[in-house]
Order: structure tokens, then C-alpha cells, then sequence
């Protein structure tokens, strides 16, 4: 390791002010992140007390990250509340006990077995959307998330979520907005209520479902029968992963449906494109697997939605050893964080970088474009373990819900509220009517 290495530069005078008052209006910490940006360029660290990570942003910064230094760099943080919530689930373990558990996981979400999960995705869709009142205004996010939360209950758990979805629903929000960023930051033993009575609940369901498949020696094709009849793993590790997939797994879906919806809403020239393209190839049939790669335009959409408004915003790691990068010493200990959200907003990679544009992934311009500038899904051997579940329930959701409803973006004003994802609050509110023929 050379000697004459720096530690990244710290905002000063001005530059703090700026922050600052970015954070102050508008009350995240993309706010303040953003504003450093621009003034320092791609590498700095926040002095802030307790919490002064090195912020890492753009494609050479996403590779030393996520490949070139992934063995140096530990996911496992025992004082972020991730690890009090997640115990040993597959995202917050580290090495050899982490590849072991991703390989028990991988044949579930393999691409291969999406087919088999299609109809699932539609069948959960059409439940929840049987239900809409015309003309009222809707919460696509919670909406959304009902159909996130049967899809990925059904599918890789083989257990059907809808009777005790209402019972659940706020242990899971508050279990979500535990791992949110927020005043714990800054405060690590801020209290918060209700979180304890709620992660008690959701165990309580966890263990009843993992005890009652052992009873039952279930020999579906599902996780859970996996785990239960094919593996050694106890019942305290199945629940680990169990709930890193229950939490991870149907919110990031419902971000990205959510804001796609919003998207869509907010430029009606695409959605007359996207609505145009589900008639010609679809028409009345119901989604399935062999249209996924026809519809291009849908395609686009979603992922320039994934561009804007990434769901897995920021990604923290801690240094195992010293480290160099460029000019730069990142010391054994430290906080690094790099942000995804950043780098798909980052001038030096893309035009207009704030537009939405889902024209910029035509072939032509994803080839002119480097590597690890755009990752909604991570990258390296740890990418999101679910990006080929989610690369197909995407569309097949959205396609379903424009084939049977019209929507209309009612004039509520809509932020970026950084919590497990990046969600749209206060929400997305539509109002739905019904197709002629749906």
C-alpha cells in the first residue's frame, strides 16, 4: 500500500451549508448527497457524528465496489438495524456462510423457473385489481405492494398470503421503516416504537409456516419446501431467509411498479405508447412468458424507471482491511457507501440526466454507455439475487393492469422518501376506469 495516499476530502465551509440546507428541504439524505456531489465530484466523506462514510459514486467507483475489492469490503454491519431485523439472512452475511445460502436460494429464482411463476404473477394481479373502485382514487403503492407481497408469498413460498395480508400489513411497514435511514444515523439509540411487537409478530407467522411444512413434508418446487426437505438449515436460518426475502423481495417490486405507474401518469405520450403495444401483441390474452421479450416499449419504460428511482438507493459496506482506490486510502473500519441513485443521475453518463427518457435504452445507446453506470440490481456475484424474477414480473404486472384499466394521474405531489427502497410518498393516486372489452 503506498505511503502517500489521502484520505477522501470533507465538505468545508460552503459546500456544509449547501448540504445542509439540501437536507433541510428536502428532508432526505439524497439531498445533501447530491449537492456534495456536484461540488466534490466522486469521492468524499460525510463528517457527520457517528456516521462518516466514504461516499463512492459513478462506474469505476460501482466496480471497486462490487467486484474488484468485493472480498475487502464486509455487507455484514452488527450495528445497523438490518442485522438486528435480518439475523443471518443471505443479505447480511458475508464469505463462505454467504455462498453457501445463496446457492440453497439461487435454483428458486433462477431464470428458468420465471415461466412457471407467470401465471402466478397474473392470476395475484387480477385478484387485487378485481377489487378497484372506479372513478375513486387508488394508492398504487399500496396497491402495488398487495400484489408484490401474493406474487412473491405464492410463488417462492408456496403459501397463499391473502388471509393473512390485512394482519400483516403493519408489522411489515413498521419492520420496513426500522432498516429505513433516519434519525438512528445520527443517533444509533433513538427509540422506535412498535418495532419489537412487530418483528415478534412477523416471526411468530414465519416459524408457524416453516413448523407446518415440516408436518406437511410439502414436495413442491417451492423455497420453503426446498429449505424444509432438502437441506440441514434450522428452523432460526430458514426464518433469516424467509424474512430477507419476504422484506427485500416485494418491496423493491413495489417501488419500482409504483413509480413506473407514476411515470407513466406524469407523460401521457408514453403511456398511450406502452398501452398501444400491450393491445397489438397482447390484445386480450393473458400475459405470459413468450411476450416478455416483445414488449419493447415497456421494457424501456420500466427501466428507465429503474434509472430515475433505483429501489435499493444507496449500498453500505465496511472495510476489512485498507484499501486504495485511485489517490485515495479507505482504512480498515470505514463506512463506505456508494450510490446507485447517483450514478444513474451522474451528467458525466447521461443527458439531461433528471428527464424522463426511456428512449435512452434503444440497443444503440446502451452500447455507447460504460459498465456499472446503470445497476438497479447491483452487480457482481452479489447482485440482486432476484433480478431475473423481477425482470419478468415487471411487465407482466404492468401489462395486466393497462390491458383492464385506463389510468389518471390525480394532482397530488409526489417526493422520494428514502426507506428500505426509494419510495413515492405520500403515494401514487389514480384514478382507474375500465377498458371497453377488458
Amino acid at each position: 500500500m503506498p505511503k502517500n495516499l489521502k484520505m477522501p476530502p470533507v465538505p468545508q465551509g460552503k459546500t456544509g451549508l449547501t448540504a445542509l440546507n439540501a437536507l433541510l428541504k428536502e428532508r432526505h439524505l439524497l439531498g445533501p448527497l447530491s449537492a456534495l456531489h456536484r461540488a466534490m465530484g466522486d469521492i468524499f466523506q460525510v463528517p457527520l457524528p457517528s456516521f462518516d462514510p466514504v461516499v463512492m459514486i459513478g462506474p469505476e467507483a460501482n466496480r471497486f465496489v462490487l467486484v474488484g475489492e468485493r472480498n475487502g469490503l464486509k455487507w455484514r454491519n452488527d450495528k445497523d438495524p438490518v442485522v438486528d431485523l435480518l439475523h443471518h439472512g443471505v443479505l447480511v452475511i458475508d464469505g463462505d456462510d454467504h455462498d453457501w445460502v445463496r446457492k440453497q436460494i439461487n435454483p428458486s429464482l433462477h431464470k428458468k423457473m420465471i415461466a412457471d411463476y407467470i401465471d402466478i404473477m397474473v392470476s395475484s394481479t387480477d385478484e387485487v385489481i378485481s377489487n378497484w373502485k372506479i372513478d375513486r382514487p387508488l394508492n398504487m403503492l399500496d396497491e402495488m405492494r398487495k400484489i408484490a407481497l401474493l406474487i412473491l408469498m405464492r410463488s417462492v413460498f408456496g403459501i397463499d398470503f391473502k388471509d393473512r395480508m390485512e394482519d400483516l400489513w403493519d408489522p411489515i411497514l413498521k419492520c420496513i421503516a426500522f432498516i429505513s435511514p433516519g434519525l438512528w444515523v445520527l443517533t444509533p439509540k433513538f427509540p422506535r416504537l412498535g418495532y419489537r411487537g412487530a418483528r415478534e409478530k412477523l416471526d411468530t407467522y414465519l416459524f408457524e409456516i416453516i413448523r407446518q411444512r415440516r408436518v406437511e413434508s410439502q414436495k413442491g418446487g417451492d423455497l420453503l419446501s426446498y429449505f424444509v426437505n432438502k437441506t440441514d438449515m434450522s428452523d432460526e436460518l430458514i426464518r433469516d431467509q424467509l424474512l430477507t426475502l419476504l422484506i427485500a423481495g416485494h418491496d423493491t417490486s413495489t417501488a419500482s411498479l409504483a413509480w413506473t405507474l407514476y411515470l407513466l401518469g406524469e407523460n401521457s405520450v408514453w403511456m398511450e405508447r406502452v398501452v398501444d403495444e400491450v393491445d397489438t401483441i397482447i390484445r386480450q390474452e393473458r400475459p405470459g412468458f413468450t411476450y416478455l421479450k416483445s414488449l419493447d416499449v415497456l421494457n424501456r419504460v420500466s427501466k428507465e424507471a429503474l434509472r430515475l428511482y433505483p429501489p435499493i438507493h444507496l449500498g453500505s459496506r465496511v472495510a476489512a482491511k485498507d484499501l486504495q482506490f485511485g489517490e485515495y486510502l479507505i482504512p480498515e473500519g470505514q463506512r463506505v457507501v456508494y450510490s446507485i441513485y447517483l450514478s444513474h443521475r451522474h451528467p458525466a453518463y447521461w443527458r439531461s440526466p433528471n428527464k424522463f427518457d426511456p428512449d435512452r435504452f434503444l440497443p444503440e445507446k446502451v452500447k455507447q454507455r460504460p459498465h456499472y453506470v446503470y445497476l438497479p440490481f447491483g452487480g457482481g456475484p452479489r447482485n440482486c439475487i432476484g433480478f431475473s424474477f423481477a425482470k419478468a414480473e415487471l411487465p407482466i404486472v404492468l401489462a395486466r393492469i393497462l390491458q383492464r384499466f385506463s389510468l389518471q394521474l390525480e394532482p397530488t405531489k409526489v417526493h422520494m422518501h428514502m426507506g428500505a427502497t426509494l419510495e413515492p410518498r405520500p403515494g401514487v393516486f389514480m384514478t382507474a376506469q375500465s377498458r371497453v372489452g377488458s
